[in-house]
């Protein structure tokens, strides 16, 4: 049997080898770390609406005739956040009281440099986080090389964990990192004869250990779901979607995880986008009923130490397509969650901001990109782990750190 058919039957990643040995990183603490990367490329423009008075409104409205999210205070419209942006209606329940609490803020004209504007080029190209102008190394996602530095400590542990069916390519890596997807969880696809059989075939072997903590990992994820579940009986949960699966993910990163990598998909919208109703709105009201459900079940004070960042491989284009929807695009929104974000970060709209107009679109089609990814994942960083210079250049090697302040 290959080791990649094992590791697929077997619903979760072994536990890669040790990282590399650097100084760990000093200020670690508690901190946590989830990203939730929209597959796809969703709109930006209808999450956060540019809606500051005259020219900006009048060009947004007339570059989407039929898919523009209403003004403020109109039926169905958009959230006013400021005196320049709007949040779509669909999160009105969910992320707009987390804005309210100063506990979310967005970051508009972010993103990277990459133009090949193809989903799974640049969705590569964010989860390496290495230069453009270099040749891609697949064997080191840039969350995988944050573990290695805050791991490398004889003093300091980190777990990383992906709540997917394959690891991402953003925990490839030496570090150790794990990954099992939770929306089906409870349907083993090898019971406990077979995992003994299958750890006898590997014994003395190189692989033994590695298959030996795959297995240890998966009961352990299965154990504390199933609890989840039982507790369930009496204070029910939703069970749809994208809520239930982060809600598990926020009690194993309580108790378990420190660094965490999730995907949804569904936000390629290309025909039928919808504006304040339809595809794109019931897409966002469950994203943002899972990312509140992440908080609430974080609790008060895990939620203190955890930072969300939802990111997307691009945004799209700033005009309406022929079929009512959108193209690949460039220039995104990231959203950035947690009870402890800064005063000066929460419940704000951060980091470089233009106008929204056809002057300031990129290639005259999209918003451009003034807040590079790796930069501001780079500030973010070092304030939530006090990271040097040294160590942060381990993780995005060349690039300076923005620091937009968020903790």
């Amino acid at each position: 049997m290959q080791r990649r058919h094992l590791l697929k039957l077997m619903g979760v990643a072994p536990l890669a080898g040790a990282a590399g040995r650097l100084m760990a990183a000093p200020a670690a603490g508690n901190a946590k770390l989830l990203v939730v990367f929209l597959r796809g490329a969703y709109d930006c423009a209808n999450l956060l609406v540019p809606i500051a008075s005259g020219t900006t409104d009048d060009f947004y409205r007339s570059a989407r005739p039929t898919i523009a999210v209403p003004r403020p205070g109109q039926p169905n419209g958009a959230l006013q956040l400021d005196a320049h942006w709007g949040l779509h209606p669909a999160l009105a329940t969910s992320v707009m009281p987390l804005f309210q609490k100063q506990q979310a803020a967005f970051i508009p004209f972010a993103g990277t440099d990459d133009l090949t504007r193809s989903h799974f080029e640049t969705q590569d190209s964010i989860e390496l986080g290495q230069a453009l102008d270099r040749g891609r190394d697949y064997r080191s996602g840039f969350l995988n090389r944050l573990a290695g530095v805050l791991g490398a400590g004889p003093l300091t542990a980190v777990s990383p964990m992906a709540f997917t069916d394959q690891l991402p390519i953003a925990l490839r890596g030496d570090a150790k990192a794990a990954n099992m997807a939770l929306g089906s969880v409870g349907r083993q696809a090898i019971d406990a004869r077979q995992s003994k059989v299958i750890e006898a075939m590997y014994r003395n072997t190189k692989l033994a250990q590695p298959v030996v903590e795959g297995f240890a990992v998966r009961d352990e994820v299965q154990r504390a779901v199933k609890e989840e579940m039982e507790a369930a009986s009496r204070n029910a949960m939703t069970s749809k979607g994208f809520e239930l699966v982060a809600r598990r993910m926020a009690r194993l990163m309580r108790e378990r995880f420190d660094l965490g990598f999730v995907d949804v998909g569904g936000w390629d919208t290309h025909v039928g986008q919808g504006a304040g109703t339809g595809y794109l709105a019931n897409r966002l009201e469950e994203l943002g009923r899972g990312v509140a459900g992440f908080a609430e079940e974080m609790g008060d004070d895990a939620w203190r130490d955890t930072v969300v960042v939802v990111i997307s491989e691009f945004g799209r284009t700033f005009r309406e397509n022929g079929n009512k929807g959108t193209d690949h695009g460039h220039g995104t929104v990231y959203w950035v969650l947690g009870g402890g974000l800064a005063a000066q970060a929460g419940g704000r709209v951060l980091g470089e901001q233009v106008e929204v107009s056809q002057a300031n679109l990129f290639q005259n089609r999209d918003y451009p990109v003034l807040n590079e990814y790796r930069a501001v994942f780079g500030g973010l960083f070092a304030r939530m782990y006090g990271l040097s210079p040294a160590q942060l250049d381990r993780v995005f090697a060349g690039v300076a750190p923005r620091d937009l302040r968020l903790v």
